[in-house]
């Protein structure tokens, strides 16, 4: 009881900690145009369309926005030095043959789910209103919790998948492309949907105050599947200041390699279990051979 208390303190002491230095920091010019927005968003529109076709809307919306720069990159010669495994470009056949799949999954499968946002928030009380809205920070905070809950889940039940005794009948699928790109991030057989889309909503059952939470999460989660889908290794993106990220590289060697690196989003399971030993000698290796490469050179 008393660490419990401790560790409600230590939380409180944070929450005000940043809440100090929030009030030092410029008013965001977008916080009135936001606000007006989900105040329309109310007063035209009942919960349950709110819940369950703007939950699809954000959805749809974020997952093909953030899939349009990777998209466009193949079109462009000077990314191509960005490109993971050059060796194997994007073709418009495969691209649409994913586009097919996933819409499909995203209708057929993720919105009957998505049906029953709006009979979750009224079982669990959670509110749509603007004045009980979370601020800013505690989002963010209750963003990454779900990140580390869902990439746990993740990493477990994908390492699963890969067991020779089940990997040709579902997880199969999604390895159908050995070189990943942004949009094939959901390309996957419908059970594999499920089971590992299930890491998901553990987060939001424990964390979910309010349901923007719902909405910010989703947009979290996308931006980091997609990215490291995307098969290119972009200089200065700002998903690499998160701590333990292991970014598209890491991701990418999974889908070229089928062994190891079976974390989602952060590398500690990897590395505690040593599944990324064969990754690392890759990386050695690769290091190696562009020392010798620049040695040849000079």
């Amino acid at each position: 009881m008393m660490a419990t208390n401790d560790s409600v303190g230590i939380l409180n002491s944070a929450y005000l900690a940043v809440e100090y230095l929030d009030s030092f920091l410029p008013q965001n010019p977008l916080q009135q145009p936001f606000k007006n927005a989900w105040i329309s968003m109310l007063n035209n529109y009942t919960k349950f369309q709110i819940a369950t076709w703007g939950s699809l809307l954000v959805h749809e919306f974020s997952y093909f926005f953030i899939c349009l720069p990777g998209f466009v990159f193949q079109f462009i010669p000077y990314m191509q030095k960005y490109k993971i495994q050059q060796d194997k470009p994007e073709t418009l056949e495969k691209q649409w043959r994913c586009f097919k799949t996933i819409m499909f999954n995203h209708f057929f499968i993720q919105l009957p789910l998505i049906c029953g946002t709006y009979y979750f928030t009224e079982y669990f009380n959670i509110p749509y209103d603007w004045d009980l809205m979370p601020r800013w920070f505690v989002i963010v905070a209750q963003c990454f919790g779900c990140a580390v809950i869902e990439d746990t889940w993740h990493y477990f039940l994908h390492r699963l998948l890969h067991h020779k005794r089940l990997y040709k009948y579902i997880h199969k699928v999604h390895h159908e492309f050995v070189a990943p790109f942004g949009m094939q991030a959901e390309y996957a057989h419908p059970l594999e949907t499920l089971i590992l889309g299930a890491g998901f909503f553990i987060g939001i059952v424990l964390f979910c105050n309010h349901v923007v939470l719902l909405w910010a999460w989703v947009i979290c989660r996308l931006l980091e599947t997609i990215d490291v889908h995307s098969g290119y290794d972009i200089p200065l993106n700002p998903l690499h200041l998160l701590p333990f990220y292991g970014g598209a590289r890491f991701h990418d060697f999974h889908h070229m390699n089928f062994i190891g690196n079976y974390s989602s989003t952060f590398t500690w399971w990897d590395k505690i279990f040593g599944t990324d030993s064969q990754y690392q000698s890759y990386v050695e290796k690769t290091k190696n051979q562009e020392h010798v490469k620049e040695k040849k050179t000079k």
